[in-house]
């Protein structure tokens, strides 16, 4: 590791001559600071108590004497890990000293400067390596630092190379858990001791790295312009471990990283950019960047904004039109409310941007009850105005498929709008149903008891096989819109929507087709027997008030 800057050292003597004495010894090799009562000293201390390095101290001084001061530090746990060595012409203080938790003592007068820079500069060492050794701080398996003390670590080094430009990197193993399984959990240690030993290698006299959690290390590293070569190394050592080829390795790269961020921040963002890219079979290094960095916060606004963006109606709810086409006209039959983000700052912002982010950090369940809400409203006002009851759509998740109190909420919804269940279809994705999971069958078949409408949304995105449709709960299947924009032109897709089509003619439910948009796909899935579409052919999602249009004139001429 780079020799480190000057420490600092404290000097706390109510004689002005004293400090100036012990100054001149030590300010070759220590940035010194003065203070001329324990009050003071405690006053600069908690300024900036992981600058100090080392505290001189006299015992009888005026306002705080030393002994208070050695208390008051004793039994401060931030604070006890900087030694004091105690100054004074008392040699019967020694002992108590000690006692009260003085690292060591050096009498007075000062007529031994050598003696003096000697017990400073060893205390301050043994009063380091303390703090490195004893930390819980290794990781029992591979040796390397707990993630705990790493960061502990990171942030001493940086005290003392405040202009060492250094690179945060998380390392993942990819497809793990398989190492485990096939080879048992010795086999999956080997690995682990693998890359320890080679990352043990690569930071030894440059660098700091610790086993995160499972097979996730984290280092922190000089700077260098390419990872590309440490990647491929680390992977063959634990290939070589192996004995086989098979193991890939992902890097994540924060370079240069950002001081005025924490310690943790920076390795979250390393280890972001690592996790953001699925596990392939090929080594790979990704970097965290300004554009990332500029999103990072641009995510963070939106989620620090949500609640006000609901309380003041930002999130408006539109509604695109689903379309019958069973008859000589299309005639609107339905509806899908979709929500839109108008915010008075940055415009419209689309939903492919705040819906995921929202999935990702557990914020959708509060939009989705809004959007809810929104929409039920809206069909009550329909019903009140027009007289004219319009089902209409909204997204329930796999994951609030598994709250308890989703069934009591939206029956109480429909209650307050005074809407049969029925009015509010509930689109569930394929993909939840592939996991063929019980508890969320049971939940999707009491909603089915109470009279909501359920719509399998995205079918053919996900795995279900055609013949496990008959035992699963749906009153209506919505075809992946993939298969749509390819219908005209792939013969293959064309036959998969038909069969699709004699499959739910068979069970008796109808099939909705999104994303039309030309003619010529709305004649061929006519011709195909598909019962209803919806498409940017017929409307895009619409406000409320344009939708009112397409209310009162049902019937669609081309």
């Amino acid at each position: 590791m780079p020799v480190l800057n000057k420490r600092t050292v404290l000097i706390v003597d109510d004689e002005m001559i004293n400090r100036r004495i012990l100054g001149k010894i030590v300010g070759d090799d220590y940035e010194v600071l003065y203070a001329e009562n324990g009050k003071t000293a405690l006053e600069t201390i908690r300024r900036q108590p992981k600058t100090i390095s080392l505290i001189l101290l006299d015992l009888l001084m005026p306002v705080m004497d030393g002994f208070q001061l050695l208390d008051v530090i004793q039994s401060d746990d931030q604070l006890r890990r900087i030694p004091i060595i105690v100054l004074t012409a008392d040699k019967t203080a020694e002992v108590r000293s000690l006692r009260a938790g003085a690292a060591d003592f050096i009498p007075k007068p000062y007529d031994m400067p050598e003696v003096i820079r000697a017990r400073v500069s060893r205390s301050i060492k043994l009063a380091e390596d303390s703090g490195i050794i004893s930390a819980t701080e290794t990781d029992a398996l591979t040796g390397l630092y707990t993630r705990e003390f790493f960061q502990e670590y990171c942030e001493r080094y940086d005290l003392y190379h405040p202009d060492d430009s250094m690179d945060a990197v998380a390392l993942n193993i990819n497809r793990f858990h398989l190492v485990n399984a096939l080879g048992g959990r010795s086999r999956g240690d080997e690995v682990l001791c693998a890359a320890a030993e080679y990352i043990r290698s690569l930071v030894q006299g440059a660098g700091i790295a610790c086993r995160c959690e499972a097979d996730v290390f984290l280092l922190y590293m000089p700077h260098r312009e390419s990872w590309q070569e440490v990647l491929d190394s680390l992977t063959t050592a634990i290939c070589q471990a192996m004995g086989q080829a098979t193991l890939s390795v992902r890097m994540g790269v924060y370079p240069e990283a950002d001081r005025s961020v924490s310690v943790a921040q920076r390795f979250d963002r390393a280890l972001h950019v690592c996790n953001m890219h699925h596990a392939g079979y090929q080594s790979a290094c990704y970097f965290y960047d300004n554009h990332m960095y500029r999103r990072e916060l641009y995510h963070e606004q939106l989620i620090g904004e949500m609640d006000a963006a609901m309380k003041e109606k930002q999130f408006k709810v539109y509604f695109q039109p689903k379309y019958n086409i069973t008859g000589e006209r299309p005639v609107l039959a339905a509806a899908e409310a979709l929500i839109r983000w108008e915010h008075p700052v940055l415009g419209r912002i689309s939903p492919g941007e705040f819906i995921p982010l929202f999935e990702t950090n557990g914020l959708i369940r509060r939009l989705d009850s809004y959007v809810w809400s929104e929409t039920a409203a809206q069909i009550h006002r329909w019903k009140d105005q027009f007289g004219i009851s319009l089902p209409v759509s909204v997204n329930v998740s796999r994951t609030e498929l598994y709250d308890e109190q989703l069934e009591d909420e939206l029956l109480s919804l429909v209650a307050l709008e005074q809407l049969e269940p029925q009015e509010l279809h509930l689109e569930v994705t394929e993909s939840a149903y592939t996991e063929d999971d019980d508890q969320l069958i049971d939940a999707v078949s009491r909603l089915r008891s109470h009279g909501f409408y359920i719509e399998m949304d995205d079918f053919g995105s996900g795995y279900s096989s055609l013949n496990t449709l008959t035992s699963l709960p749906f009153d209506a299947l919505k075809l992946d819109m993939r298969f749509i924009r390819r219908i005209c032109d792939s013969e293959k897709d064309c036959r998969v929507v038909g069969l699709v089509g004699e499959i739910a003619a068979f069970m008796g439910v109808p099939v909705i087709a999104e994303g039309v948009e030309e003619y010529r796909q709305y004649e061929l899935l006519k011709e195909l027997g598909i019962d209803m579409i919806q498409g940017y052919l017929f409307s895009a999602p619409v406000p409320p008030e344009q939708f009112e249009k397409l209310l009162l004139s049902p019937e669609w001429t081309f």
